[in-house]
């Protein structure tokens, strides 16, 4: 029997593994997941056979890469009908993108990224790469400053030194930053993820004092010049009003 330490570690490689494919965004092989969990590539086969079989996982017909398999829409499925946070700020965020015009998103952090829960798109055309179940850094924009603003201080701290890449000044402005953002509980930026749009995002934090996520506008800046206090103030209400539901 093994013992708990390693039926853990097996147990986080099988779910690195997937995690792996599904921020891919693309069929990828192999040899990419083994690099990604840092796993020998004869365990990584096992993973995924096992991954295939409860139907996580499918390899693509044409090229034999890894893909997310029929199970994941079911999964898919069932946090859509049951995940509280989007239902609670479902319509919250769809009168506010009604209000403002341009797109808003719903966002959380998992590990060291933020992933889109849910993205409502304005009818006006926005060339942005926040996109339903896509990931990004929890260090570069205002979705993500706006979450790491209020994560536990331990885990903030090791993301801002991986970020920072020994750089002192980075590290020491960034957490200028997000001092600034805990005052104002709303972040913006600027051409930090996507060149051209401006951003402003809103935590949700539970009754709790839980972080729960974030809600992001997003616009191209010559479409909000001289509209950026108005859409900070009603992106940030509207996170108050989905705070207070959780």
């Amino acid at each position: 029997m093994k013992q708990p330490a390693e039926s853990s570690s097996v147990i986080d490689r099988v779910l690195h593994a997937l995690t792996s494919v599904a921020r891919a965004g693309r069929p990828i092989g192999a040899k990419q997941i083994a690099a990604d969990i840092g796993a020998p590539l004869s365990t990584v086969y096992r993973l995924l056979g096992s991954l295939k079989q409860w139907g996580l996982l499918q390899e693509h017909a044409n090229t034999g890469l890894f893909e997310p398999g029929p199970s994941s829409v079911q999964l898919a499925w069932g946090f859509d009908q049951n995940a509280q946070l989007v239902i609670q700020s479902r319509d919250e965020i769809r009168a506010l993108v009604q209000r403002t015009g341009e797109s808003v998103g719903l966002l959380v952090p998992i590990n060291d990224a933020l992933v889109c829960l849910s993205m409502i798109e304005s009818e006006q055309p926005l060339r942005c790469s926040f996109a339903r179940g896509r990931t990004h850094p929890l260090t570069r924009g205002a979705s993500a400053k706006a979450l790491l603003a209020f994560l536990p201080q331990a885990k903030a701290d090791l993301l801002i030194a991986g970020s920072a890449h020994d750089d002192a000044e980075s590290a020491v402005a960034l957490r200028v930053q997000l001092e600034e953002i805990r005052r104002r509980r709303f972040a913006t930026s600027e051409s930090e993820v996507d060149i051209g749009v401006w951003g402003v995002s809103a935590p949700l934090i539970s009754d709790a004092g839980r972080l729960e996520g974030t809600i992001t506008l997003m616009a191209p800046v010559a479409r909000i010049a001289g509209r950026e206090a108005e859409l900070a103030q009603l992106t940030r209400a509207a996170a108050d009003r989905i705070s207070y539901k959780l």
